[in-house]
């Protein structure tokens, strides 16, 4: 559920898509809106656009996007602006040391914000909103560390770095099909419709040797259980679904790397798609709210007509949105939720108010993501674990050799290669 963003440092997705042939999958680096609400029935007001950066002249990083942003920010001045230079100085603090890493996953975001002195309009108009759709929680509910190693990857690496793109289709269709063609290709096979229930251990070996699973939505798991020898297991999953085979997997709730799992958090989010009698046209295609749903959830609607090939000549009108920090309005009704969606999209977009919604469909994804919470990187499993051929790859793991932070797909990519690299090496073959 949901639209994902493919932005400018994802060079391990981009090769990837290259190798599959399904390159066309990811559209051109578009321009993104933050909107904030005006009162009741008031227009939204535009309080920032980002920039195609790439398509600037280059200038060293920050200075690239101060200058080429200048115009952009109607609601902060150059003193506001300046206030967020002192994030740059702790970005390089937060990777100079294990201890400065630790000290800054025990801060909040809100609070390294405050003691560095950016000012509240900064805060209100684009910290906070970028922090709630970039890793899905308000500044004040992400742990400092994971903050800065987002800030750096997705905008201060580089000039560039908050470029980006959108799929053009369905990322099941466009990328997870050519994908699972090429493995099945190379003699893999792929079971759908199957849930992982259980793995268990050797005792004599200490190595994963059975993988137990069960068809997804069985009324009886046990009478449909079935069982596979493995030679190796990689947990390619988040944490809700690590959670469930920790506690159905007695064999590795006896090890505590398994067992802190536990106390990680996860994020709920909602999505709606609205189809209307005729296309709306739009300002920009990728839209970010800022307040609109309450201060702790973060929100954004695109129009599918501007960015995905089937709707582009489509006598209809196709709107999608998505909230995150999502949990109080999991509880609103299908219908609720609509509404909700056409009324922020209308009060940035007037081409909405006179649209009939033709159809409508939602979509709850309940501890659907990471939540990088203070104090939650003692508590991160390392990718190799203490079963010599059992690894971890999600965005959610630690100690990952790559710049690819934060909650992003590019990270889960390369954790999952970076897995394949140490099976490879556990059981002798292979490269």
């Amino acid at each position: 559920a949901g639209i994902k963003g493919f932005w400018k440092n994802y060079p391990a997705i981009t090769a990837l898509l290259a190798d599959l042939g399904a390159s066309a999958a990811v559209g051109p680096y578009t321009t993104s809106a933050f909107w904030a609400p005006r009162g009741a029935g008031q227009p939204a007001e535009l309080i920032n656009q980002a920039p195609v950066f790439s398509s600037k002249p280059r200038l060293p990083t920050p200075l690239g996007q101060m200058v080429w942003t200048a115009d952009a920010f109607t609601t902060l001045t150059l003193a506001d602006r300046l206030s967020v230079l002192g994030i740059v100085a702790a970005m390089v603090d937060v990777q100079s040391s294990p201890e400065a890493l630790d000290r800054y996953n025990r801060m909040t975001a809100r609070e390294l914000f405050t003691k560095i002195g950016v000012t509240r309009a900064v805060y209100r108009d684009f910290l906070a909103p970028t922090l709630q759709v970039a890793l899905f929680a308000p500044p004040e509910q992400l742990a400092a560390s994971d903050v800065l190693l987002c800030l750096d990857f997705y905008a201060l690496a580089h000039q560039d770095s908050f470029d980006v793109a959108w799929c053009t289709g369905s990322v099941s269709e466009k990328i997870f099909g050519p994908l699972v063609s090429r493995i099945k290709a190379a003699g893999g096979e792929v079971c759908g419709g199957r849930v992982v229930t259980r793995v268990e251990v050797d005792p004599a070996t200490g190595a994963a040797a059975r993988v137990v699973h069960t068809a997804a939505g069985s009324s009886s798991p046990s009478s449909d259980e079935e069982a596979d020898a493995v030679d190796a297991v990689v947990f390619a999953v988040g944490i809700k679904g690590m959670q469930a085979i920790v506690r159905g997997s007695p064999d590795l709730a006896k090890l505590d790397e398994f067992r802190n799992v536990a106390a990680l958090k996860t994020i709920d989010c909602v999505s709606a798609r609205l189809w209307f009698d005729r296309p709306v046209p739009t300002r920009f295609p990728a839209n970010v709210l800022a307040g609109f749903d309450g201060e702790e959830i973060g929100g954004t609607f695109f129009n599918l007509n501007a960015l995905q090939d089937e709707f582009k000549d489509s006598r209809e009108g196709v709107l999608a949105a998505d909230w995150y920090g999502a949990s109080s309005l999991c509880m609103e009704s299908d219908e609720a939720l609509v509404a909700r969606a056409l009324a922020n999209a209308a009060a940035c977009e007037p081409g909405y108010r006179g649209a009939t919604i033709l159809d409508s469909a939602v979509a709850r994804a309940r501890s659907a993501v990471t939540h990088f919470s203070p104090g939650s990187l003692k508590s991160r499993p390392a990718q190799a674990t203490s079963i010599p051929n059992a690894f971890i790859a999600g965005d959610w793991v630690r100690g990952v050799p790559t710049r690819a932070d934060g909650l992003s797909q590019e990270r889960a990519l390369v954790t999952g290669q970076v897995a394949a690299g140490l099976v490879c090496e556990a059981l002798g073959r292979g490269s």
